[in-house]
């Protein structure tokens, strides 16, 4: 499955660019800053985005560094003509932000305003977004669904974990000196691909 995205995304990156949609982002300096067109017959994509803001983000930038690095993902997301779903962790309870809507630059105002504070209800926002994505591919089987979770790990104890019913990718938010490096096996239990948030770069 992951191969195939990667071909997609390779496909995308070629052909006739889509100057509307690269100008909006400004003028362009290199080739990964193009948007390009997207080929007809391609299948629709939901990236669903599931961040952790709970208080320990705060710590050493970790949040306002995932901040930067989600502004680029949603700009990847609207050249791709991808729709978003966002799901925050933090407080008490999971909180949806987003249902499956088209990238656009209404999103910059809640990316600025996201904060972080209170305990990491990020196991429950796991199995909301599982059973969310279940749902959706009942009603809309055709498209190709991605799942992003940024996460510093820092969790104190939780069970077995069902994986996602998509490719899914594990970002690595935790930047203290001395790492806990939970994410690592979070990556594992969830199937995923991990990454950590200072490699971070596009969706391949």
């Amino acid at each position: 499955m992951r191969g195939a995205a990667r071909g997609q995304a390779r496909k995308a990156a070629a052909g006739r660019v889509a100057w509307p949609a690269t100008l909006l982002k400004g003028r362009p300096k290199q080739r990964g800053d193009l948007c390009w067109q997207q080929r007809q017959g391609q299948p629709a994509e939901l990236w669903l985005v599931i961040v952790d803001a709970s208080a320990s983000t705060r710590r050493h930038q970790a949040l306002a560094q995932t901040k930067g690095v989600l502004a680029e993902l949603f700009d990847q997301a609207y050249c791709q003509r991808a729709r978003l779903a966002l799901l925050t962790a933090s407080g008490r309870s999971a909180q949806w932000q987003r249902h499956g809507l088209k990238a656009s630059a209404a999103l910059q105002p809640w990316l600025q305003a996201l904060g972080a504070g209170g305990g990491t209800p990020l196991i429950s926002a796991l199995e909301q977004a599982r059973q969310w994505l279940q749902a959706r591919h009942q009603r809309h089987p055709q498209e190709v669904q991605r799942c992003l979770v940024f996460t510093d790990g820092r969790l104190q104890r939780w069970g077995a974990l069902q994986p996602m019913p998509c490719t899914t990718w594990l970002i690595d938010m935790e930047l203290a000196p001395v790492r806990v490096g939970k994410g690592r096996l979070l990556a594992q239990q969830l199937q995923a691909e991990y990454q950590h948030i200072e490699h971070f770069k596009q969706l391949r």
